[in-house]
């Protein structure tokens, strides 16, 4: 589908994302939360079951990760709040009712990844439903389902931000995109949620609308769902957004209605699923069996707010500050954190603070050394064990003594991507490689004064033509005498006795 006159018109998306918490058991049961349980209905009980006279008991731990979530993006934690009976009926939902929150939410505001935060609320996941075919089943002719209540009862958390309006759906696709990312990196710095998309821990749902003018919305908004991937959710935004403008442009936008679709990915589009649903029709009420809750007495705000980790975007200034390094390699440590550990303890190697009256080059503007390391660590270090499946975790002490050997003039670039191959997988001392391989440079002139005369003395043509103008020819000479001294002779070292010597 092509985008028609896409100036034309304004994007407005709103998120919905659900995130399953990590618990020791159930929202409202004492069975297990296991997201990898693979035997069906295994974790179940009379509650999630739904069996008449089963009674609920709050998940004190899932609340309490709400908030924590809540105040790591500055919002509001409610004082009072309490649980709704959600009425609707889903062979996934045992009861006819899903527990969740309406009135009363646990959070309201905050703002994250350049997206303002509506609400924060909790609820109880729903059953798995497994559509299989049945084929190679002779008594089966049609396509069927079974149901796993194993995920009923899950302690689910949804974010709902506000709408924003954006000037392309590339601009739109991309900030959402974004947003989904920094929200699932937030719960997992926090060990809140595991939120892992493939296991469907983590859901996306994107409202989205278009409208020719900018300050009047379009009211009939769509609810995309099945959002599994990052990917999914931009692909998802740019593919609705264009089958709305184009159904604007052919005159048609009364077949724009207030609908749930979902996202194929097979086929890279949206099918509609069916009418949205408004509050009214879910018919909430406060949940009996439930008591109200009383958060700022339950919990220690502050104390629950002094507790919380280092969140990525401080983490994002600090190794801005502290190390001085690039966006990009900031950007990876953030998304590994076992990797930036490792980087911080080969830098606090690397780091020495300055004598008596001296300056620091490290802490606040990051030194050289520690970028140069930062460089080694996010392509080569990284690239080796990418393709080496039995390279392992290299001793920072000894990544550290590399760092120093490279940037000291102690050994060549070159040799540097050596030994760093060979101490992934034998993890040795740098040094010792270096002086065992004869790969430490040599430094001293008048050592190098004899080889550098003698590769001058057969190259008499491409002296000739370096005096000529032609300055690129020292860098043939230069290169004949590093191979000569198997790569040992330091390069700066060489340019100078050449530089010297053809006077």
């Amino acid at each position: 589908m092509q985008e028609k006159n896409s100036e034309k018109y304004y994007t407005t998306i709103g998120l919905e994302i659900h995130a399953e918490l990590k618990t020791t058991t159930k929202m409202f049961c004492s069975c297990r939360n296991n997201p990898d349980e693979t035997k069906p209905n295994t974790n179940i009980c009379p509650v999630c079951m739904a069996h008449p006279g089963a009674l609920p008991v709050i998940n004190k731990k899932a609340v309490e990760n709400v908030i924590r979530v809540g105040l790591a993006i500055g919002a509001e934690i409610a004082d009072f709040s309490e649980f709704d009976r959600k009425n609707y009926f889903y062979p996934d939902i045992p009861k006819g009712y899903q527990i969740s929150q309406y009135k009363y939410p646990i959070v309201k505001g905050g703002k994250l990844a350049g997206m303002d935060i509506t609400r924060i609320h909790l609820e109880e996941d729903t059953a798995n439903n497994k559509h299989l075919s049945g084929v190679g089943h002779p008594e089966i002719q049609d396509e069927y389902s079974l149901i796993d209540f194993n995920r009923a009862g899950v302690p689910l958390m949804e974010l709902v931000t506000e709408a924003h309006t954006f000037e392309t759906s590339e601009e739109a696709a991309k900030v959402a995109s974004n947003f989904a990312k920094e929200y699932q990196l937030l719960l997992q710095y926090i060990d809140a949620s595991e939120a892992n998309m493939e296991k469907g821990e983590m859901r996306v749902e994107a409202n989205v609308s278009v409208s020719p003018d900018k300050d009047k919305k379009w009211t009939a908004y769509v609810e995309v769902k099945n959002l599994n991937s990052f990917k999914s959710v931009e692909k998802a935004i740019k593919y609705e957004v264009e089958r709305m403008i184009e159904l604007f442009e052919e005159g048609k936008e009364s077949e724009i209605v207030k609908e749930t679709r979902g996202f194929d990915e097979a086929k890279q589009r949206t099918v509609s699923q069916r009418k949205k649903e408004s509050s009214e029709d879910y018919r909430y009420f406060p949940d009996p069996d439930l008591p109200k809750m009383k958060l700022h007495e339950a919990f220690d705000l502050e104390k629950v707010k002094q507790e919380l980790p280092e969140l990525p975007m401080q983490k994002r200034v600090r190794y801005k500050n502290d190390f001085g390094i690039k966006d990009e390699d900031i950007e990876i440590y953030i998304n590994d954190k076992e990797l930036a550990k490792w980087f911080e303890e080969v830098a606090n190697l690397l780091f020495s603070p300055p004598a008596r009256g001296g300056v620091s080059e490290g802490r606040g503007g990051g030194s050289e050394k520690i970028k140069t390391a930062s460089n080694y660590i996010t392509s080569d270090y990284l690239g080796i064990k990418k393709f080496q499946p039995e390279a392992r975790p290299l001793a920072a002490t000894n990544f550290a003594e590399l760092i120093n050997l490279v940037t000291e003039n102690k050994i060549s670039s070159r040799a540097t991507k050596d030994i760093l191959a060979m101490i992934v997988i034998d993890d040795a001392s740098p040094l010792k490689i270096a002086t065992e391989k004869n790969l430490l440079q040599k430094n001293d002139e008048g050592e190098l004064k004899g080889i550098v005369e003698k590769i001058l003395a057969e190259n008499q043509q491409v002296v000739a033509t370096y005096k000529g103008g032609k300055e690129n020819a020292l860098m043939s000479l230069v290169g004949k005498i590093i191979k000569e001294t198997n790569g040992s002779a330091n390069p700066q070292v060489v340019i100078k006795l050449l530089k010297e010597l053809i006077k």
